[in-house]
């Protein structure tokens, strides 16, 4: 972490007192005005919603509003530093989601990690808002959280997965056309095997199933203790899951021996993991995103001097930055103004698409626009709204 941005963070925050305010988006200047925004003008409006609840979207924040909820319990790869010290992290994707598609967010952090008071608590605050964003919730826990509040009616979607899968898709996308590879003859190996992981190997794998493209050759997923392979009998039920169509040789061994022939690195894992040597022992014109933070499995210039071709990280001090703001903002609009009930495969995929679409003519230094475009939420809130209406998950 940079020293520097740390202090002049804290500063900022000391200053500001936090980054999100509630204002008004009435008059208040005389009696009508307060006639109507509140007694005794708005007892018929409650009375309207109590009639017909459907029009609590029409008349509320309900329509466009996200509950951004941690217990933090994985805050920003710092680990379990709890709600209070979530609150920060949670204000600045509350103003992303204001800045970036006109949503209004707030920061919703639970002085719990108990799976059930958590789905308990979001489903007794699910009235007021339009959608939930689940945050830094550790896995596997986070899993079942999303898992059980898929029933509520509005869009329950947990960012640390499938904000990440959406972005690393498109990255993909746009990196097997540099590259001129063909998904279906691809091996994907991922250092990491948690929550964000788990959630681009399905979202890659449903981008084939859905019969965008063939699915991939084979897809690997190692964790602290090896690659992930049928034999293991440390395994949790989440990764025995992917073993019904990952690793269709049952490889055995480390990250090294993963890497070995390997088109793709996707490392969602630890601070050098990986040297030059490992990309040297990948097939030609390999592809490398590197995204632990700060620090990724390898930098980029030892990546690319060992012969990666295209080259992503999470950071933004180099090019191809893999950054979830290209994809929550979008995913929200979207959702909200389809009216969905759900975010499924078909939007995540269509977020995906859109966004790689983006950059007409991709090059092994922009495989993704730039995370501060703000066109972006946009054009792929158009696209998740459309892959909705398609795939009929809208409130009428």
């Amino acid at each position: 972490m940079n020293d520097d941005f740390g202090s002049q963070s804290v500063s900022l925050h000391g200053k500001l007192h936090g980054k999100v305010e509630v204002r008004s988006k009435v008059p208040l200047q005389n009696r009508l005005d307060l006639s109507l925004a509140y007694t005794p003008g708005v007892a018929q409006v409650c009375l309207e919603i109590a009639r017909n609840p459907a029009r609590v979207h029409e008349l509320t924040v309900k329509h466009n509003t996200v509950a951004v909820v941690s217990d933090g319990s994985a805050i920003l790869g710092l680990g379990n530093l709890g709600a209070a010290a979530a609150i920060p992290v949670m204000e600045g994707k509350a103003v992303l989601f204001k800045e970036f598609a006109n949503v209004d967010a707030f920061p919703i952090c639970l002085d719990t990690q108990d799976t059930d008071e958590i789905v308990r608590t979001v489903r007794a605050l699910a009235p007021v808002f339009g959608g939930i964003n689940l945050e830094d919730i550790a896995a596997p826990r986070c899993f079942e959280v999303e898992a059980r509040l898929q029933d509520l009616g509005i869009p329950v979607f947990h960012d640390d997965q499938h904000g990440t899968a959406i972005v690393v898709l498109a990255a993909l996308i746009n990196a097997l056309k540099v590259t001129r590879k063909d998904l279906s003859q691809c091996t994907i190996v991922f250092s990491g095997s948690g929550a964000s992981a788990i959630a681009c190997a399905k979202l890659i794998r449903s981008f084939g199933t859905l019969g965008v493209l063939p699915p991939p050759g084979d897809v690997l997923l190692c964790d602290s203790r090896g690659i992930v392979h049928k034999d293991r009998t440390d395994l949790n039920p989440y990764k025995q899951e992917l073993l019904e169509w990952t690793n269709r040789h049952n490889r055995s061994g480390g990250l090294a021996d993963a890497l070995k022939g390997a088109d793709v690195f996707i490392g969602l894992s630890q601070a050098g993991l990986v040297t030059p040597e490992m990309i040297e022992s990948m097939n030609r014109e390999p592809i490398v995103f590197a995204m632990a933070n700060p620090v990724p499995e390898i930098m980029p210039d030892l990546a690319r001097a060992a012969g990666a071709v295209v080259v992503g990280t999470g950071r933004s001090d180099f090019p191809n930055q893999i950054n979830n703001v290209l994809a929550f903002p979008g995913v929200f609009r979207g959702a909200l103004d389809a009216k969905a009930t759900v975010i499924n495969e078909e939007m995540k995929v269509a977020a995906a698409q859109a966004l790689a679409a983006i950059v007409l003519e991709p090059t092994p230094e922009r495989i993704l626009p730039d995370p501060l475009d703000k066109s972006v939420a946009y054009r792929v809130g158009e696209a998740v709204a459309e892959a909705a209406r398609r795939s009929g998950v809208c409130r009428p």
